[in-house]
């Protein structure tokens, strides 16, 4: 019947540092698990920070995927769902029967979804910061203009009267 692709999830934000028997260590408390794929980078032989995990039951993956996504493993959050089988190319034949990690397009495909998302959370970061920056440099521009009032410029009505007020009667010194 191949394979139920509601017993496979994709657990995704791993730390460099996990291994595929962390991940079953983690996993493990959900229930039986038939298989933990953790495909490498061939240059660097490092996992790409992705890895799926094959459950027996399809409630035990659910219960996985309830309680392992969002949560921490390593200090990195992980994302956990569902992992999605995937089209046969050429033609009509329906879903794959095989485990999306099967086919190498797709891993490439993954990747550079990855890295896109990744571009879009950096320039997304670079604009918060140059907000940031910006407003910090008005505010220091402000500052500067009220230590440096030139005369005539129009001054806070309020506080051109106190000024006034105090010229006129400078404090009582006792």
């Amino acid at each position: 019947m191949g394979t139920n692709p509601k017993t496979t999830l994709y657990v995704g934000g791993l730390e460099e540092n996990v291994t595929e028997g962390v991940l079953h260590a983690a996993f493990i408390p959900f229930g039986d698990i038939k298989d933990v794929s953790m495909p490498l980078d061939q240059s660097t032989q490092k996992h790409r920070g992705f890895a799926f995990v094959t459950y027996l039951d399809k409630e035990d993956a659910a219960a996985a995927m309830d309680n392992m996504h969002n949560a921490e493993l390593y200090g990195r959050v992980l994302t956990v769902n569902y992992a999605q089988p995937i089209k046969i190319k050429g033609g009509e034949q329906g879903w794959a029967s095989q485990p999306v990690w099967a086919d190498a397009d797709t891993w490439f495909e993954r990747q550079q979804q990855e890295e896109g998302l990744q571009r879009l959370q950096a320039e997304h970061q670079a604009t918060i910061e140059a907000a940031e920056a910006e407003d910090r440099k008005k505010l220091t521009e402000a500052r500067d203009g009220e230590t440096e009032a030139v005369d005539d410029e129009p001054t806070d009505p309020m506080a051109q009267a106190e000024a006034e007020a105090l010229s006129i009667n400078p404090p009582q010194e006792s």
